[in-house]
């Protein structure tokens, strides 16, 4: 199984969301668009559907996060086909773009061109990159957790609680987007929500595992 780390942003870093109906209509995307079936991307209703596990999927979503010009992934396709992410990513790329410019009468490209997709190669990464993936929400209000330098750990766990818009909480044991995710394969890095919490606290006072955060986007 090939994990890759995906993500893309905004055009000019634009901002991709300008309110919370906009999120909540980005990550219902994400649910109806990982399905092989062609969805309406007019799809209007902002509620998940009860067959959600009638869906034949596209890709195995792992963790996410939603900010206010990018967003982040880490997924694996079904059957290990990489045509299935190209075919989601197209789907959610391409509807949440005309949900986008039709709300906001604009038109021209939403994002900076394809989504990036980058090969999770080791283990040392795998472990890594989905705690650097929930922490992004941490740049609103704490954005030296990528030197290393918080003081307050609980203060920067309180503001990632209070963020619904990634699947840390799923992890932490909260029902917030749970039709999304395929959790077990996390789980085992995770542990428990204190174990979760601990390591959480450990990257963000240890600069020599977050100087370098950057590099994951690369």
């Amino acid at each position: 199984m090939t994990i890759f780390h995906v993500l893309n942003r905004g055009v000019d870093k634009r901002s991709i969301v300008e309110d919370d109906s906009d999120r909540l209509r980005f990550v219902h995307s994400l649910f109806v668009f990982n399905d092989v079936k062609n969805v309406d991307p007019n799809h209007a209703s902002p509620y998940w559907r009860e067959e959600a596990d009638a869906r034949d999927r596209l890709v195995n979503l792992y963790a996410w996060c939603l900010m206010g010009n990018h967003y982040h992934m880490l997924l694996s396709a079904v059957n290990d086909d990489p045509a299935n992410i190209s075919t989601f990513l197209k789907k959610l790329n391409m509807g949440y773009a005309k949900y986008f410019n039709e709300k906001y009468l604009r038109t021209g490209a939403l994002w900076q061109g394809k989504s990036k997709k980058i090969e999770i190669g080791s283990q040392p990464h795998f472990e890594r990159i989905p705690f650097y993936i929930h922490l992004n929400p941490l740049d609103f209000k704490l954005p030296e957790w990528r030197e290393g330098k918080i003081k307050n750990t609980q203060y920067a766990l309180d503001t990632l609680s209070a963020y619904r818009w990634s699947s840390h909480l799923d992890y932490m044991g909260e029902n917030n987007w749970p039709s999304l995710l395929q959790k077990d394969l996390l789980s085992e890095v995770f542990g428990t929500r204190d174990r979760y919490e601990q390591l959480i606290c450990e990257l963000i006072q240890d600069s020599s595992q977050t100087a370098n955060a950057s590099i994951l986007e690369k």
